[in-house]
């Protein structure tokens, strides 16, 4: 089977010249030196990117898929090859109703004509890893209904197996294989497709979307319906509205395209910066817009395979570099790498900020509005490789979303200035971190644990004293040394806190 893989994947380089793309001028290897014998006499008239892009398309569905992730790694690839990725379209034919419903029989250990009032059986969407059905549950409420492919596990295990394969040959015969770690980011794609192979787990990202949204006059996600969920099948509510892409449809019904696309920037930076979780996937076949009811004039999310999070320091570096670079201040950008550890502590500040400012300040010259967030963000990511950086993925994710909503926006307004759209966003969202509200907040939040703590103090110490040479003890007292800091700082920081809205109040009442 090895052999096989090992086989395909050659004849498929040999068929699209993928091989011209790799090889160096004078190879070394064995396996090279055969495939440059193989390849003479052949000449392309197509560029490389559109080579590439048919030859994924050429080895199925998955291959398709990966090529989609990999048009997201910018820091990896030549622009050109990139976009040409971009343009891979995760198509394929629909599995027939007789299996879809024999999935749903396993699923739910019943025909699905018992669990539904009614199930359409022709799909509404059909991709790689799954298609949508429309039904209706016995209360009368209209869902979607998703499901997992028949035999899909096994298929992206061949085709994963054959992935690894073919990034194993590239580290062996090309010369920057080894630099662009291609087995990390086969790997990286492994993760993100076994997540989209558990429908419960989208489930719950849908869940909690809608969860974070839930008052919000910008975004609509539906709601899912649990007791009929499982790791195959996930129903969730039928969502009405126009493709994002039909602009034209848009525009007949009255929608505002100029105050749509400020919203997608304001639904884009609330999930990264307020709740740190957010759509990763927010291509236009993923969005709708409401036309109809109260919700018109509202996004429509759809498809949550693929999230990201991003914990507080990821969102303190964000924000600081986008401020710290609108305002060019290099140095603050290289500082914030180094903060956050992503580039070595021993990286020298000057030089690491002459790198950013050469990249960064013949953009300035350009009106804001012309500025693309996404390109900054892969600028300062392929700056910051040079210096030993490693990119996060959760990082790699927002600058994939982040490139879909600028293009998204600027599809909707062409004048779109996403400076002027985030900048008080992110200047509030700093104020809140640093400010007294954030003091207070992170107070409550510590609180709990410190009145839990006071109360054991006397019978804890007495305890670690009394027998002090214990390794348990001692790392106790440690433990208490560090917890009695923690209650000293928070009870000065509080009177202090006391002391100034008393004073405060104090000064209402002077004449």
């Amino acid at each position: 089977m090895r052999l096989f893989r090992l086989v395909k994947i050659i004849s498929v380089s040999l068929k699209y010249g993928l091989d011209q793309m790799i090889l160096p001028s004078e190879p070394t290897s064995r396996l090279a030196i055969l495939i440059k014998a193989l390849q003479r006499g052949r000449s392309f008239s197509e560029p490389s990117g559109a080579r590439l892009r048919q030859a994924l398309e050429s080895l199925g569905p998955i291959f398709v898929k990966f090529g989609q992730m990999l048009s997201t790694r910018r820091d990896l690839l030549p622009p050109a090859i990139a976009l040409e990725l971009a343009r891979l379209q995760d198509r394929v034919p629909p599995f027939s109703s007789e299996e879809a419903l024999a999935q749903l029989r396993e699923a739910y250990g019943k025909p699905a004509d018992e669990v539904f009032v009614r199930f359409d059986r022709k799909p509404v969407a059909s991709a790689s890893i799954a298609q949508v059905h429309f039904a209706e549950l016995p209360d009368g409420t209209e869902v979607a209904v998703k499901i997992l492919r028949p035999g899909i596990a096994p298929v992206i295990a061949h085709d994963l197996a054959l992935l690894d394969a073919a990034a194993t040959i590239l580290e062996k015969i090309w010369p920057e294989g080894r630099r662009l770690k291609p087995r990390e980011v086969v790997a990286e794609f492994s993760k993100y497709l076994h997540d989209e192979l558990d429908l419960m787990r989208e489930a719950a990202n849908c869940s909690q979307l809608r969860r974070n949204f839930k008052d919000s006059d910008l975004l609509v996600v539906p709601e899912v319906h649990w007791d009929w969920c499982s790791t195959s099948v996930m129903v969730m509510e039928r969502m009405k509205g126009v493709p994002i892409s039909q602009l034209d449809k848009l525009q007949a019904q009255g929608i505002d395209l100029k105050a749509l696309s400020r919203a997608g920037v304001e639904i884009f930076f609330t999930q990264v910066f307020r709740d740190g979780f957010f759509h990763a996937d927010m291509h236009p076949g993923n969005i709708f817009v409401a036309t109809e009811g109260p919700e018109r004039g509202r996004y429509i999310a759809l498809d949550f395979g693929i999230i990201g999070s991003l914990n507080d320091s990821d969102k303190k570096y964000l924000a600081t570099n986008f401020l710290a670079f609108f305002q060019r201040d290099y140095k603050r950008v290289a500082l914030a790498h180094i903060e956050a550890g992503w580039v070595p502590a021993h990286t020298r500040v000057d030089e690491f900020e002459g790198a950013i400012r050469a990249v960064c300040e013949p953009i300035f010259d350009r009106p804001l509005k012309d500025i693309s967030f996404g390109k900054t963000l892969l600028r300062l990511f392929q700056t910051a490789r040079r210096f030993e950086m490693e990119v996060q993925p959760q990082l790699v994710l927002l600058q994939k979303t982040l490139l879909n909503i600028e293009g998204l926006g600027r599809q909707l307004d062409p004048d779109l200035d996403l400076w002027k759209t985030a900048k008080p966003f992110l200047e509030r969202w700093m104020h809140d971190q640093i400010g007294w509200r954030a003091f207070l907040r992170h107070a409550q939040d510590e609180a709990p644990d410190w009145a839990a703590t006071l109360p054991q103090l006397p019978r804890l110490v007495h305890q670690a004293l009394a027998n002090p040479g214990h390794e348990a003890n001692r790392a106790e007292l440690a433990r208490l040394a560090g917890e009695t800091r923690r209650t000293r700082y928070w009870l000065i920081g509080c009177s202090m806190l006391l002391a100034a809205l008393t004073g405060l109040e104090a000064l209402r009442w002077l004449p």
